[in-house]
């Protein structure tokens, strides 16, 4: 798209341009790679004030939450502006306004998980966005040290006891979902901190399908993550502790968990080329996830 490769020249607002970029993104995610700098590098030279930033926060954070499977890419993009955006204003950061706009969608995650099912659809959205956030979102230390958000972890957890606290099909899909995406990552970092809420989550799922009026189906999905966390989440290795993985020594850190693996029994991991259609592939098992709906569109089709 020439458009993109000539920055903002022909759009009037920066709205329309990003926008246009997104919708770009969407349709055509493996151009993220070549792409993205340029469009760095013009969001740089238009964003000047605080609103804008605001504006730019709000239309990417729409796209994550609204747009089927752009989650994942949400999250990127996200991270890649939170480190090469260079406007700072006194109302923050881009990642700190991020963080903020997803502050005041998780305080009303009580309302969202009992709320009707237009409701319900909107909040499961935003949970996979932070979900996807926590795995991708790169926090730099002064000292050059990577980490992830903290917060985002604590927020998941608190996500995770409201979907199962109000144990509907969809809450408890979701919170599957959830668990097979960060599972893995969730379970090393508290175990970091000696703490055993994995243990406290999994009896979560074994009290809901022993006492919850929920479908024999995600009944199954629930005993199917319980099945996938007693084999270490479907990793194959073991990493030994003198050779354990930091962010500090092993630059995919941040890509290369949770492993996933496709109809053929192929592992494959965030970092593939190929991961937007494999991961696609993945959520239209009918194993995994029947009759699923991701943000309001079907993933299996009629008569699946």
């Amino acid at each position: 798209d020439s458009s993109f490769e000539d920055g903002y020249d022909g759009y009037l607002t920066l709205a329309e341009y990003v926008q246009d970029f997104l919708n770009h993104l969407a349709e055509q995610p493996g151009c993220f790679e070549t792409e993205i700098e340029q469009f760095a590098e013009t969001v740089n030279g238009w964003v000047a004030a605080d609103e804008t930033l605001q504006e730019l926060v709000e239309l990417v954070y729409q796209q994550a939450t609204s747009v089927p499977n752009f989650s994942y890419m949400g999250a990127r993009l996200c991270n890649y502006l939170s480190h090469y955006l260079t406007i700072s204003p006194q109302s923050g950061s881009f990642r700190q306004l991020l963080l903020q706009r997803c502050q005041t969608e998780y305080e009303n995650r009580d309302e969202a998980a009992k709320g009707d099912e237009t409701a319900r659809k909107q909040f499961h959205a935003f949970v996979l966005f932070l979900a996807e956030l926590y795995l991708n979102l790169e926090i730099k230390g002064t000292k050059g040290q990577v980490t992830r958000a903290e917060i985002l972890q604590e927020g998941l957890w608190e996500l995770l006891n409201v979907l199962f606290s109000n144990p509907v099909d969809n809450n408890l899909m979701c919170a599957v979902k959830l668990l097979k995406l960060t599972g893995s990552v969730l379970e090393d970092a508290w175990k970091e901190k000696g703490k055993n809420d994995m243990e406290e989550m999994i009896q979560r799922i074994e009290n809901v399908v022993l006492d919850a009026n929920c479908s024999r189906d995600v009944k199954h999905m629930l005993l199917k993550v319980v099945e996938l966390r007693s084999s270490n989440w479907g990793r194959v290795h073991e990493t030994s502790p003198r050779t354990k993985a930091t962010p500090e020594n092993d630059p995919n850190y941040f890509m290369n968990e949770p492993t996933f693996y496709t109809s053929d029994g192929i592992p494959f991991t965030a970092a593939d080329p190929d991961y937007q259609e494999k991961y696609q592939e993945l959520l239209e098992r009918e194993d995994l996830f029947p009759d699923y709906e991701e943000n309001g569109v079907a993933l299996s089709g009629p008569g699946d």
